[in-house]
């Protein structure tokens, strides 16, 4: 099954609903990165919360998150964007904490640290772009990106996201959902979200079973209180290229693509997000640098 997310309403347009299979997106991040087991889990929760949230943009707009903790991992950088797209990385995508939580799951917040920012840059194609940032509660990050919303964007809401993986370090399941409560929720239903939240089992373990994101707002809101309004394929994809690095060498200018040629004969360069490596040689930098100015 492809991976894809689906937005909803839910108790009569009282509750706002997001939920998402995210299982190759994550496989094909651990793929890029050969990543290990604590760091997958990490950037593939990370991915989950970010395609959701591009989800909940407009047209071109786009968003950046960048989770800094204290930890052995590093930083995580995520862009996603309206259309399903999303990208990202680790600092150091080689951490695995072996020791488990008290849950019996990953080690998250031990490599991701408990001390540091999350940061969401959303560019909306205006002049500003619209920033938040809030202090790390646990580095789980499902618990960090609800204290998000509640905090930076004043949105009462419950984040679960969850990544499981295989013992060869590939993706077994990953997914997750966010509800948020609109103005005017009634006491009785956010009662009703908190004792199901309360009782259901972890997403990754749902999405294990084979539950898809229908089903998935279901064992949180009741199928019966859900009313889908749009399905979105969601991938992981990249848009750097030769040609985006040939331009950003052109604007460096001539004397300093000449200093490249005479220091190092060629130039190499290397996308994070991807982890796609471009080559340029002697005679591609002589071409760029009669382009330059």
């Amino acid at each position: 099954m492809n991976d894809y997310l689906i937005k909803a309403l839910a108790y009569n347009g009282q509750v706002r609903a997001y939920a998402v299979k995210s299982t190759n997106t994550v496989g094909e991040a651990q793929r890029r990165h050969q990543s290990w087991p604590t760091a997958s889990a990490a950037l593939g929760r990370t991915i989950t919360a970010g395609v959701m949230m591009g989800a909940m943009l407009k047209g071109n707009a786009k968003l950046t998150i960048k989770v800094e903790g204290d930890g052995p991992l590093g930083a995580i950088l995520v862009d996603s964007n309206a259309k399903g797209e999303v990208r990202g990385y680790v600092a150091n995508p080689q951490t695995h904490i072996e020791e488990r939580n008290q849950e019996g799951k990953l080690n998250v917040g031990a490599a991701v640290g408990t001390t540091g920012t999350l940061t969401v840059v959303k560019d909306l194609g205006l002049k500003d772009h619209f920033s938040g940032q809030i202090p790390l509660v646990s580095g789980e990050l499902g618990e960090d990106f609800t204290y998000y919303f509640v905090t930076s964007e004043q949105i009462p809401s419950s984040v679960g996201v969850g990544v499981l993986v295989n013992p060869d370090n590939s993706i077994l399941a990953a997914g997750g959902f966010i509800i948020q409560l609109l103005p005017g929720t009634s006491d009785e239903v956010i009662t009703q979200i908190e004792k199901r939240l309360s009782q259901m089992l972890p997403v990754s373990t749902l999405i294990e079973k084979g539950l898809n994101p229908e089903e998935l707002l279901g064992e949180v809101l009741g199928e019966e209180n859900i009313k889908v309004l749009e399905s979105l394929p969601i991938s992981f994809e990249c848009h750097c290229s030769k040609d985006r690095f040939s331009a950003a060498l052109i604007s460096l200018g001539k004397s300093e693509i000449q200093e490249i040629i005479e220091e190092q004969g060629s130039a190499e360069a290397h996308c994070h997000f991807c982890n796609n490596t471009y080559q340029f040689s002697k005679e591609e930098l002589k071409e760029l640098k009669e382009e330059a100015n």
